[in-house]
């Protein structure tokens, strides 16, 4: 029969619903939770580019022909709007080209002390520059530099020719790293983001691309909160206005005319992170005013919340056959989630897995379970440990306790 008691949690208290079923391991089954409807956001600015974003609080108009914001910490998306559709990225793709450098340095393939020579095509890269001189040697961290502060494309073809021997070999190692990194809707053509009709990203991809940027070479992103750079005697500043106004600490801004004006941004606020990329929009502007905007927004309207720590016990569980009679189900790490601010105090989280469990257990032995948010409908995988061992009890007291369950008593 189900059984279901609420509980208080110590660590962030929420109230709990924690629901098994108790049967023998052939009858158990998983149980299921209705998911209540989402809370309307506040009123917003009528500001609007088409159809609105999809949210977790209802929809949201955005000037932004593209946009996504998701949590650092969590995953979870904040905003959506038409974030896996392709669309020409500029110079956010450059995010990418600074990625497989990274790695390239982290390998130690590349030195930031290292000078690379400057090509004839480098030199006469139009669009935005770092302005290197030809036949110049220039060093790995200065074109870096070049790239993410001034948008060098001329230092991005530097960069690709000295790594990879071509700007073409560097592009096929950007398509390369594309799957490995979880991007379904990219296709580089170069490594400057320069106009071409068959380079194409979405706003969900460069938001991964930055995710796995910021998590997988964290010693090399303080770069991208440089607010100015001067090489060859020219100063240039950021051109990530939020970056600028120091309300992000990264990534880069981008503009062609096929593509419009776009931003990747993250910004970190309380132990918080969360990125944003913005795309189509009309100009400098309303790039800089409506992308501040979001990340205004996804700061004020979500929280993080931990709802246990690593080793925390959520539930003691029933044993069939086990020297003890139940068995402490912990987290096997901790575990966090982003929702409405306001949602902590209302929300009833539902834990379901198939009991009793089998002995023998081992301590650390994995539970599959499910943990649900009944109030922002929200459903996902925790990885739910065994806290001891429960041996196998003796051949006469399963015996016993075989007899006793098919008489009606409890195993």
């Amino acid at each position: 029969m189900q059984t279901r008691r609420s509980l208080l949690t110590g660590a962030s208290g929420l109230a709990f619903s924690l629901a098994v079923i108790n049967s023998s391991p052939a009858e158990a089954k998983t149980t299921q939770r209705k998911k209540k409807t989402a809370a309307s956001i506040a009123a917003q600015p009528a500001i609007s580019n088409g159809p609105p974003a999809n949210t977790p609080i209802g929809p949201f108009d955005t000037s932004a022909q593209y946009a996504f914001i998701m949590d650092y910490n969590t995953g979870t998306v904040l905003l959506d709007k038409q974030a896996d559709q392709p669309m020409h990225p500029s110079s956010l793709t450059k995010i990418m080209t600074c990625y497989v450098v990274f790695a390239m340095l982290s390998t130690g393939r590349i030195k930031l002390d290292q000078l690379l020579p400057v090509s004839e095509k480098a030199w006469r890269m139009q669009g935005s520059k770092m302005f290197v001189p030809l036949n110049a040697q220039v060093s790995v961290q200065d074109l870096i530099q070049g790239v993410i502060i001034q948008s060098g494309n001329d230092a991005c073809i530097v960069l690709a020719e000295g790594i990879a021997g071509s700007e073409q070999q560097f592009v096929a190692i950007m398509n390369d790293w594309a799957p490995k990194l979880g991007l379904k809707n990219t296709r580089f053509m170069n490594c400057t983001g320069w106009p071409d009709d068959n380079h194409l990203m979405s706003a969900h991809d460069i938001a991964l691309i930055a995710y796995h940027l910021i998590h997988d070479y964290p010693q090399y992103y303080h770069f991208f909160s440089e607010k100015e750079f001067t090489y060859n005697k020219i100063t240039q500043g950021n051109r990530n206005v939020l970056v600028d106004k120091g309300l992000a600490d990264g990534l880069k801004t981008g503009h062609t005319s096929a593509g419009g004006y776009g931003l990747c941004a993250s910004s970190e606020r309380n132990g918080r992170r969360i990125i944003l990329v913005a795309n189509g929009m009309s100009s400098m502007n309303e790039r800089a005013h409506e992308c501040e905007r979001l990340l205004q927004w996804g700061f004020n309207q979500f929280e993080n919340v931990k709802l246990f720590n690593k080793g925390e016990v959520i539930e003691t569980a029933p044993v069939w056959m086990g020297t003890s009679p139940t068995v402490s189900l912990v987290a096997g790490e901790d575990l966090l989630m982003t929702l409405p601010v306001g949602w902590r105090n209302k929300m009833k989280i539902s834990l379901d897995y198939n009991a009793p469990i089998a002995a023998p257990i081992t301590k650390g032995q994995v539970v599959q379970a499910s943990l649900s948010v009944e109030n922002g409908g929200q459903a996902i995988q925790i990885p739910v440990i065994a806290g001891e061992s429960v041996p196998k009890s003796g051949l006469i007291s399963r015996t016993f306790k075989n007899i006793g369950y098919h008489f009606g008593k409890k195993p």
